[in-house]
């Protein structure tokens, strides 16, 4: 497979993909799409195998998080966004499949096996996603102070389902502000700790090209921007959290809509399945003109998990949380890793 600068990575356009193309040449064509899904810091975990007309999901856990993800929890959810990438890829482009989640009693990096099959799954509601692939994408800038219609949010709430979690939509600016608070306390929690400090410095580091976080919103203050220069080193070394809580409570209690998407267990599967409805959501998002970004720093904090999951009422468990709005701007593309480090 070719190698494309990432940069090319999101101009990816499918009048490249020859109508007389290989069932395998579709297949690694479609791969191109799986990798814009979103990750946890820009890390990118996933490698894809391709073996004739089947394609391995595994996980990369060189690419994980210890710190801020010990049990790869999100890393795992990241993986499942990409799977969602990639069905909605073969949908559009006609290619009935199967998939075998955790395939492997001996090997849990294999997350999935996908085989091209003709009386495989061909969904039209996902195929009707696909041009939100390229339209998705992260924003830290503040949202309109405008509510989103209720049909939006019902929406997001069957794309959640369609993958087998729950949404739960948060409108109402008391029960926003308490998440905040929570938010905030986790900012806090996390900022005091040295090791997640110098984990988030090594992906924020401005010699990083292919992985990693962007600069923050630039309306937001100079001393959060977290690509300005030398500030790697000042995250690894002092105390942010103070001004992060600050920013991060603007941002939830300001944001339109609060979504916390949640599963009935807390294992492989149910991972796998929130970053399949993660996926499916933000797509369904992006069809409608509404953007999104992550506060998920009270289900990282375990004792503030609970706390969330009390707070709104959920017999699910709380595995992501996300703001979603309209914004003024359009937010640049993170940047992905050539197509030959993460598919062979």
């Amino acid at each position: 497979m070719s190698q494309l600068p990432q940069s090319a990575a999101w101009a990816v356009d499918e009048h490249e993909l020859d109508s007389t193309a290989s069932t395998q040449d579709k297949l690694r064509f479609a791969l191109r799409y799986a990798v814009l899904a979103p990750s946890n810091h820009n890390t990118q975990p996933w490698h894809f195998i391709v073996d004739g007309d089947s394609a391995t999901l595994c996980a990369d856990r060189l690419r994980a998080l210890p710190v801020v993800d010990p049990f790869d929890r999100e890393l795992m959810i990241s993986c499942g966004a990409a799977l969602l990438n990639l069905r909605v890829a073969l949908s559009h482009f006609g290619l009935a499949y199967a998939i075998t989640l955790l395939p492997s009693r001996f090997d849990p990096d294999v997350l999935a096996q996908l085989r091209i099959v003709p009386d495989g799954h061909c969904d039209a509601a996902l195929a009707a996603l696909f041009p939100a692939i390229g339209q998705r994408v992260t924003t830290r800038e503040i949202f309109r102070d405008e509510p989103l219609p209720v049909g939006v949010l019902q929406q997001l709430v069957d794309a959640a389902e369609a993958e087998g979690a729950d949404a739960v939509c948060i409108s109402s600016a008391t029960v926003r502000e308490k998440v905040a608070e929570l938010v905030a306390e986790a900012d806090r929690i996390q900022f005091d700790d040295p090791r997640f400090r110098r984990e988030l410095a090594s992906w924020i580091h401005p010699r990083r090209r292919d992985d990693g976080m962007p600069a923050m919103s630039p309306r937001m203050s100079a001393l959060l921007d977290l690509a300005a220069p030398l500030l790697a080193s000042v995250v690894r070394t002092f105390d942010l959290g103070g001004g992060l809580a600050a920013a991060h409570h603007a941002l939830a209690e300001g944001s339109p809509l609060l979504v916390c998407l949640a599963t009935p267990s807390d294992d492989a599967p149910a991972w796998l399945a929130a970053g399949q409805a993660l996926e499916r959501l933000l797509l369904v998002a992006a069809n409608a003109g509404v953007t999104a970004s992550y506060l998920n720093q009270p289900i990282e904090v375990s004792a503030l998990r609970e706390r969330l999951r009390t707070l709104l009422v959920m017999e699910a468990i709380p595995q992501l949380m996300l703001r979603l709005g309209r914004g003024a701007r359009t937010a640049a593309h993170s940047p992905r890793r050539p197509l030959a480090e993460v598919v062979s």
